[in-house]
């Protein structure tokens, strides 16, 4: 975007963020869907901002892995939640980066003035993935309904082999490489030096920060309790954060995805994770008009896109300063960093990345390192290794956290960034106003 199309834009606001607890795949929410998830999470959105939901206007939700019954997950939970029939609702599918997406979608609808007020962010159900079969059996059953006589039908198994009528499960891997994104992360590790034993020691700061930050109530302000049918047993905290854990701990575990050398392992990675999250964009006289404080603007954002096969997971790397650059700013300005972990090779990986002089050289086209992270502005309340990884919801947690902390820490500036499937890179900055 230029700066001429940037300056003509609406200050956009962040009043607001909720979303559901992040639970691992396969435990207390292995009953409810994506839809069921994002209802939630808008749900608790507007009971916690108080805004009536008529007052909506649009609505934009990322999702990974959509279900055929609702493929446009943000029209259908819109309007179970309750949001005006008028509202146009659409689901973005960006990998990782599908609620960064959503959100910065639905900034500038309000921006260019299409509307006042919008609820993006993003949802995933990692316990129910759509499960296919063989091409050649789906073949056969969609040739199955122009069957018109009992010869047709005992001819179906014709050309059918035993392997034809087993499952077919999604691989969460790269389709342009084959590679799964723990493969890619290991080359990754390898090529700028992240050893395991920084990858565990940084897997336990996560965990131990996550832990410390519910002990401490910080994450309560973003978690809106869910009741769980049939029994509608309330649950209202992250089941994945493991406060107990240690670098000898971790250390004994096998690697995960290249065996038997690899560094990473289930330890030091982002578990499957169910959840959903959103949050409430509005222009200034709208949240005014409905009585709302303007707290947080959405001052700029950036997308970057590299290599998948060399560069997968590195878009906080060429995010960042492409960011930093636009805005006349340096990492000394930010006060709040919220990075998606989605290994903690990756993190390691891209902040060496970022305090290199080789690495601005040879790929960002700079004399100069972007520079060293403070990590007492990192990340403090744990991440995605710890709180989970619900795919198309982080990046609505990650700007909800980073927002709060703004606000909780009398920060300025906030810096969000994020690495997705297919060598993109997003990255979101914030303004406590």
């Amino acid at each position: 975007m230029s700066d001429k199309a940037r300056n003509g834009r609406r200050p956009v606001f962040w009043v607001a963020g909720c979303r559901t607890p992040f639970l691992r795949a396969g435990t207390g929410f292995k009953e409810l869907s994506s839809y069921d998830l994002a209802r939630h999470a808008i749900q608790g959105l507007l009971k916690k901002s108080g805004l009536s939901p008529s007052a909506i206007e649009r609505v934009a939700m990322g999702t990974v892995i959509s279900s055929l019954r609702t493929s446009n997950v943000a029209r259908e939970a819109a309007l179970a939640a309750g949001i005006p029939v008028s509202a146009p609702a659409h689901t973005v599918a960006q990998a990782c980066i599908s609620a960064n997406q959503a959100i910065t979608s639905a900034a500038d609808q309000i921006a260019f003035g299409n509307v006042e007020t919008a609820l993006a962010g993003g949802t995933e159900s990692m316990s129910d993935i759509p499960i296919t079969y063989r091409k050649r059996f789906r073949r056969k059953l969609l040739e199955s309904q122009r069957y018109r006589s009992a010869w047709d039908y005992l001819n179906f198994l014709k050309g059918l082999g035993p392997s034809d009528f087993l499952p077919e499960v999604p691989s969460i891997s790269e389709f342009s490489t084959g590679r799964t994104m723990g493969e890619d992360c290991e080359r990754l590790a390898a090529r700028y030096g992240a050893s395991r034993s920084e990858q565990d020691a940084y897997a336990v700061r996560s965990h131990h920060l996550a832990a410390k930050a519910a002990e401490e109530g910080l994450l309560d302000d973003e978690i809106e309790n869910v009741a769980v049918p049939p029994a509608f047993e309330r649950i209202g905290k992250d089941n994945g954060i493991r406060g107990d854990t240690s670098a000898e701990q971790l250390a004994k575990l096998k690697a995960a995805f290249v065996k038997p050398y690899g560094s990473l392992t289930a330890g030091n990675s982002s578990f499957l994770t169910d959840g959903g999250a959103a949050v409430l964009l509005m222009s200034e006289e709208a949240a005014r008009h409905h009585d709302l404080e303007p707290k947080i603007v959405l001052r700029d954002y950036v997308y970057t896109a590299q290599d998948p096969q060399d560069a997968l997971l590195l878009g906080p790397a060429y995010a960042t300063p492409k960011l930093l650059d636009r805005n006349g700013l340096t990492l000394d300005d930010i006060d709040v960093f919220e990075f998606h972990e989605a290994f903690a090779g990756q993190i390691v990986a891209n902040l060496k990345c970022l305090d290199s002089v080789q690495f601005a050289k040879e790929h960002l086209g700079r004399d100069d390192k972007v520079g060293e992270i403070p990590m007492d502005k990192f990340n403090t309340l744990g991440g995605s290794l710890s709180l989970g990884h619900p795919f198309g919801a982080t990046g609505a947690r990650l700007v909800t956290t980073a927002a709060n902390r703004l606000l909780r820490e009398d920060g300025e500036l906030a810096l969000i960034a994020a690495c997705a499937a297919g060598g993109l890179g997003s990255a979101i900055l914030l303004q406590r106003v």
